[in-house]
């Protein structure tokens, strides 16, 4: 009974690790193939980035990185160029040129 519990234990964290670190939403498919896929595009993504973090010598998290490809996510800057400037502190205050809808 006590093996069981810590193999239940193990999926648990294995899950609550998913949730927190590949921010899967919800699952676009009920059967276990289609879980199952997801959650490996989602691991897959999460080590390419890793890699490309770790081989650019990224300054700041391994969040952060995900977080400004998420944002730019077709953005056709160089992506070393990208990362550098947006992981500098003065990147997170400045405004961005965006047009306006409406002008007032």
């Amino acid at each position: 009974m006590a093996k069981l519990y810590k193999k239940r234990w193990e999926i648990e964290l294995f899950f609550k690790w998913i949730k927190g670190n590949l921010e899967i939403k919800h699952y676009y498919g009920t059967s276990p193939n289609a879980v199952k896929t997801q959650i490996w595009i989602a691991v897959s993504l999460y080590l390419m980035v890793a890699i490309l973090h770790k081989s650019l010598k990224l300054p700041g998290s391994l969040r952060n990185t995900l977080q400004i490809l998420s944002v730019h996510p077709f953005d056709k800057t160089p992506l070393n160029e990208l990362l550098m400037n947006s992981t500098s502190e003065k990147s997170f205050g400045q405004e961005f040129k965006q047009l306006e809808l409406f002008i007032l």
